[in-house]
């Protein structure tokens, strides 16, 4: 244990140096809010993990992602991990996250060198690579009682692979790390994390980061586990006040609007489509349309022109990292109202 502290200490500095467009907040500097998600994921984890600590510079965003995260993947459930951790690969995947398909990729791999079924698991990630688009009649691989856990994994892996492409680069290494240190820097991590694992996270033990809210119809799904479902519902709450801080009103609008009619497919191999879409916005707002668009619905193709663009109307960190977040668990919910269940 205490070598285990050890080494997750030393890697701080490193886990938010490879966070690029923001500035994320030192773990010297962590206080109130942010302080204690930061010290729940080194402890949960294993590791401060940079998908979870971007979100920093919006303490209620960064709280409301490590709620479902925790809730989902980590806490022991009736879904086993090997399970979820095939989701997690499966969904990177079909998003096109390198950062994350090697991390989930790896704990996988040693879950099923530990003897953990890979059959239940392989099932599962067709599953979830279908499910993420509209109209799938791949059934779903699992009980019902499993249902919440597996596809909750699944919106909060939706959610986090947009923002890994945003902010992170293409592995999880600070910036002019060798390409060869991966190998190592694999095996230190999977240990982290399988050693938090077995410590068993306690269910709901985070839920008092954010206050209690009603769970939307469009997760009602994860209502059948009550913990998680308030998980799901509080998050929701803090995305959804992001979402009117930062995103002017018609580019939520038109966020929405899209993805209502929306099926999981790239909109196009150019951002035209995205320009056409935000043309009829005041032009005040386009910035923020376009950016928003783009992290919902093809989070590959935004550059740094989209976001220096945003910034010109708001420079803040806080701005952006509210802006995309909410773009990105919309475009998640989306995908989670499609997905079949047992």
């Amino acid at each position: 244990m205490v070598l285990r502290g050890v080494v997750s200490a030393g890697l701080r500095g490193l886990s938010t140096a490879q966070v690029r467009r923001v500035r994320p907040v030192r773990h010297g500097a962590a206080d109130g809010r942010v302080a204690r998600v930061y010290r729940e994921l080194e402890r949960d984890f294993g590791v401060l993990a940079p998908p979870v600590a971007l979100h920093s510079p919006a303490p209620d965003v960064l709280a409301a992602v490590w709620l479902v995260l925790r809730e989902t993947l980590l806490v022991p459930g009736r879904a086993p991990r090997v399970v979820k951790e095939a989701v997690s690969t499966a969904v990177s995947e079909a998003n096109r996250c390198p950062f994350c398909v090697t991390m989930h990729s790896s704990v996988l791999d040693d879950l099923v060198v530990r003897g953990n079924p890979g059959g239940a698991a392989s099932a599962a990630a067709e599953w979830a690579g279908a499910a993420a688009f509209a109209g799938s009649t791949a059934p779903a691989p699992f009980p019902a009682e499993q249902a919440p856990e597996v596809l909750g994994t699944a919106v909060v892996l939706h959610h986090l692979n947009r923002m890994v492409n945003l902010f992170l680069g293409a592995l999880p290494l600070p910036p002019g790390a060798p390409a060869a240190s991966m190998v190592v820097v694999r095996r230190v991590l999977v240990r982290l994390i399988q050693a938090a694992g077995r410590s068993g996270p306690m269910r709901g033990a985070s839920l008092d980061l954010l206050p209690e809210a009603d769970l939307p119809a469009d997760l009602a799904w994860a209502g059948a586990d009550p913990v998680l479902g308030q998980a799901f519902a509080r998050a929701a709450g803090a995305l959804d006040a992001a979402g009117r801080r930062s995103v002017p009103v018609g580019a939520r609008e038109l966020v929405l609007e899209r993805l209502a009619g929306w099926d999981g497919r790239a909109p196009g191999v150019s951002r035209a489509w995205a320009e056409e879409a935000v043309a009829g916005l005041p032009a005040p707002e386009r910035a923020a349309g376009r950016l928003a668009l783009l992290t919902a619905l093809a989070a590959y193709q935004v550059d740094d022109a989209a976001v220096a663009a945003f910034r010109e109307v708001d420079r803040e960190d806080r701005a952006l990292v509210e802006l995309t977040a909410w773009a990105s668990m919309a475009a998640a919910r989306r995908i989670g109202s499609w997905a079949p269940l047992p």
